[in-house]
């Protein structure tokens, strides 16, 4: 059977694009790669890429001449963790409380890892998470 290697891409739908981005650029300093009206992209550390759909404008098939997207879109508040350093996980915290963004959880894990939760403008839980949460990170 082929093996799945990566996840290259994720999307969190928003429902205004304007204060997601504030949000992404501004707090978490994320650098945008492509902007739309109804869409942003963000790489992750050079090995992933954030998408951010504005809510309800990815329902229809979207067709170019390279060929087609199908519909999508999310409801409700989703979960998504990023990697960061242990040694810059403190300045994380830091950095979070003075962005004034609540902290709703620490969580030290079994393998040495650490996270902290905290949640975006749309509801959506996002985490920092260092090495030591999973086997495999």
């Amino acid at each position: 059977m082929p093996r799945l290697s990566r996840i290259i891409e994720t999307a969190l739908y928003v429902d205004d694009l304007g204060r997601a981005r504030d949000f992404y650029e501004g707090k978490l300093g994320l650098a945008p790669m492509l902007e739309t009206g109804t869409l942003c992209a963000y790489d992750v550390g050079g090995q992933s890429v954030l998408l951010l759909f504005l809510r309800g404008q990815s329902l229809r098939t979207q067709s170019s001449a390279g060929g087609s997207i199908p519909p999508h879109d999310g409801h409700g508040p989703l979960h998504i963790c990023f990697a960061v350093e242990a040694a810059e996980l403190a300045l994380w915290d830091e950095r979070l409380q003075q962005q004034g963004i609540a902290i709703e959880g620490r969580m030290s894990w079994e393998r040495g890892g650490r996270s902290l939760y905290f949640r975006d403008p749309d509801g959506h839980m996002l985490e920092l998470a260092t090495p030591g949460l999973w086997p495999n990170y």
